[in-house]
């Protein structure tokens, strides 16, 4: 669904290509609204204190402070998250923090941010503990592509919704306290209805989205926002990232770079001028801010890679699909019970981090090659993803929008490798699967055939891209201030 009718909020139409998009402009202004639009709703529970757990449940806190509206935190018996969530304030004591089970018995909004692999096996459980006619509450499609799977569908009778905040945790939580004092400061956010038996479920949905602070909630479905995400994670968010900078990395030395110049020119690049870049004016204004022989390298770099990203791209939808993908999850979860996940900070560039960081100061260029190979696989993904016929604010937010604006800055700030191995099981585990299909992509398609000539129809097609139109507008969107992750 492009379309949001609300009977509390004022939506807007947004102008996109080849149509229109219904959306809501978020912002601290609506806070008043949210205890008419969460119709019913008395008490939520949010079960999980991973990093969207804790974002969210602090968020929704203090934006529903003074309402009568309670937040609840639900967790596993003898969890090791329960010091951190008393000392946020939720306690027993008060009310606020109990066990998994007895907090969704209990609310009226049940909010599932447990990890993905748990809730697959421990959905039924909960579903079970449901007050009669409570609203499921997502903010992930991960547990439809689930059921859909073995043939199942959500209990009867539940309202089933989603908010879906277009970055992680952190940034959920650091851009909504950045807002205090610049109104609509937050996290864009998709919203999906999957069942709506009372005619309320959009409202709720709204007013979730308002209360995380974000500043723009398009609508979506479940079915599509799974796919997107998933996909995203693999591909340009971070499995894709992760590729590119290796393979980049090498590539460099092996030119004769030194290693410090060598990071600089891959993952400084990216994380720092080329996300900024593209956050600021676009993807065009990448390829604008080089000249001459830089923008021919550009060129011939883009054109070397957006074959082999685009069907890299093309491969993990099907397999996220299919299912293979969400399969693959539930069963390294099995098999990680006994054993630690493994880092992948150890390859020898990251050695060199500390030291890189360090000498930040001066400015660092945007490497034409570099700049070159991770906006054809951005724009391979958003080509993707228009095919597969999701809405221009799905595409854009999932793959633009949420990396420059969320990703990226973490990643300049902590390294590519410490977010890869600090990120949700979920995505750690698509990173490390397919982050090493695009290094093989780059080192054995794409830097190979930097040596031919640009293919001038490549170029023209990405200079008339419509994301370009799409991104514009969602940009306008956007909030006034970046996100400080120091």
């Amino acid at each position: 669904m492009t379309t949001i009718n609300s009977s509390i909020f004022q939506t807007e139409t947004m102008t996109v290509p080849g149509g229109t998009e219904t959306i809501l402009r978020g912002g601290r202004d609506l806070f008043p609204l949210l205890p008419e639009a969460f119709h019913g709703i008395s008490t939520i529970g949010v079960l999980g204190w991973g990093p969207q757990g804790k974002a969210q449940a602090l968020n929704l806190r203090d934006s529903l402070a003074g309402t009568g509206i309670t937040v609840s935190v639900g967790l596993r018996p003898g969890s090791t998250s329960a010091d951190d969530a008393r000392a946020n304030g939720f306690t027993e004591e008060n009310g606020t923090l109990g066990d998994l089970l007895s907090v969704a018995a209990n609310s009226d909004l049940v909010v599932l941010l447990i990890a993905d692999a748990a809730l697959a096996a421990q959905h039924e459980t909960i579903f079970g503990a449901l007050k009669p006619g409570a609203t499921i509450g997502l903010s992930h499609g991960f547990l439809l592509g689930h059921l859909q799977a073995s043939g199942r569908d959500f209990p009867a009778g539940h309202p089933v919704i989603a908010v879906c905040p277009k970055g992680m945790g952190d940034s959920v939580r650091r851009l909504y306290q950045q807002g205090a004092t610049v109104n609509g400061a937050g996290i864009n956010a998709s919203i999906a209805v999957h069942a709506d038996p009372d005619g309320h479920a959009t409202d709720r949905a709204l007013a979730w989205s308002v209360a995380l602070g974000s500043p723009y909630t398009f609508a979506t479905t479940l079915s599509a926002e799974y796919r997107s995400d998933i996909v995203g994670e693999r591909a340009i968010l971070l499995g894709a990232v992760h590729g590119l900078v290796e393979a980049l990395y090498r590539y460099f030395r092996l030119e004769g770079a030194d290693p410090i110049a060598a990071y600089e020119r891959s993952t400084e690049a990216v994380t720092g001028p080329i996300a900024r870049t593209i956050s600021a004016a676009g993807l065009p204004a990448v390829r604008a801010a080089l000249a001459g022989a830089d923008q021919e390298l550009f060129d011939r770099a883009y054109s070397a890679a957006y074959l082999p990203a685009r069907d890299l791209v093309a491969e993990i939808y099907d397999e996220v699909a299919e299912g293979t993908e969400l399969r693959s999850v539930i069963l390294a979860d099995q098999r990680l019970a006994t054993r630690p996940m493994t880092a992948i900070a150890g390859s020898e560039m990251w050695s060199h981090g500390a030291e890189v960081h360090a000498r930040r100061g001066a400015p660092v260029a945007i490497d034409p090659v570099t700049a070159g190979l991770f906006v054809a696989t951005m724009t391979a993904q958003v080509d993707e993803f228009a095919a597969r016929g999701h809405a221009w604010s799905e595409i854009v937010n999932e793959s633009i929008i949420e990396a420059v604006d969320s990703l990226l800055p973490y990643m300049h700030a902590r390294d590519v490798a410490f977010m890869v191995d600090n990120c949700s099981r979920t995505a750690r585990l698509g990173t490390r699967r397919w982050g090493p299909r695009f290094q093989a992509a780059y080192e054995q398609l794409a830097l190979p055939a930097l040596a031919e000539p640009a293919d001038s129809k490549a170029i023209e097609s990405f200079l008339k891209n419509p994301v370009h139109e799409a991104l514009k507008v969602a940009a306008e969107l956007r909030p006034s201030v970046d996100i400080s992750v120091s």
